[in-house]
């Protein structure tokens, strides 16, 4: 008996583990930064009034944000076992587990799509002439016009029309009429888009060349992953603060609007 037990023990595979400190310490970094730095918290503090967004933010991030990173990253470190099996020690919370599995399938799901939206842009990108610098393109409509042109040029070539918030650039047009061909409506969901499809596959692809490992592999990965987008950052700051009317968007995003703590989506 006690030497099935001990083959039994023996035939468990290793659970690998990090090959040093570095590795973890980068693959948490690594979750401190991502698109919502660049494209969600930007809108958000857009959106909502500047500097107000702050007050919310700092305070979930400091009362729920980080005690539930602190309080996962202790578990799994003492445990040394995924969220299925971690709550082991308290079966009430099982559920938890599972619900941190699906949700991190939905965001990989969607992540993954929003992914392959740059993988596109990349490809087109190496062109000679960008596909989104004018508007004398198949899916260009007639409410396309190039960036600076002026309001009067615009209401000179349609008189007597209301073209509030219905002018498009080429870019918008490009990214809502070529890359993501949206339809008429939900009535009519299109076809496949062959090109996005083709950038998903390759965004599963290299995730898959990531993790194929377990963190073996992931341990070398976040070398690149969790430090080179501090790099594109600083370079995104860098530009931004050297375009033209740079000083009132930061003027903007530092002084707040103390009214819109009133306002429930700056609360959300």
């Amino acid at each position: 008996m006690r030497q099935s037990s001990e083959q039994d023990v023996t035939s468990v595979p290793e659970r690998g583990s990090w090959a040093c400190k570095t590795e973890f310490l980068l693959s948490c970094l690594g979750y401190a930064i991502g698109i919502g730095n660049v494209w969600r918290f930007p809108y958000l503090c857009y959106r909502n009034g500047g500097g107000a967004f702050l007050v919310p933010y700092l305070l979930m991030l400091f009362l729920c944000g980080i005690p539930l990173f602190f309080m996962e990253t202790v578990l799994g470190q003492f445990s040394s076992s995924g969220c299925l099996t971690v709550f082991k020690i308290c079966p009430l919370f099982k559920g938890a587990g599972l619900a941190i599995l699906a949700v991190n399938f939905i965001c990989l799901t969607y992540y993954n799509v929003i992914v392959s939206y740059p993988l596109y842009f990349l490809a087109v990108s190496f062109q000679h002439k960008l596909p989104w610098e004018d508007c004398g393109n198949p899916w260009n409509t007639d409410m396309c016009y190039k960036l600076g042109t002026s309001q009067e040029d615009i209401q000179m070539s349609r008189p007597g029309q209301n073209l509030t918030n219905r002018i498009k650039t080429p870019a918008d047009e490009f990214f809502h009429n070529k890359i993501l061909e949206i339809s008429d409506g939900i009535s009519n969901p299109g076809t496949i888009v062959w090109p996005l499809l083709i950038c998903v596959v390759i965004s599963w692809v290299v995730v898959f060349l990531c993790i194929m490992k377990g963190v073996k592999s992931v341990g070398k990965v976040v070398y690149f992953t969790a430090t080179f987008p501090f790099v594109i950052l600083f370079v995104l700051l860098v530009r931004g603060l050297t375009l033209p009317g740079a000083m009132q968007g930061v003027l903007f995003y530092i002084s707040p609007q103390w009214g819109q703590l009133t306002n429930l989506k700056v609360r959300v």
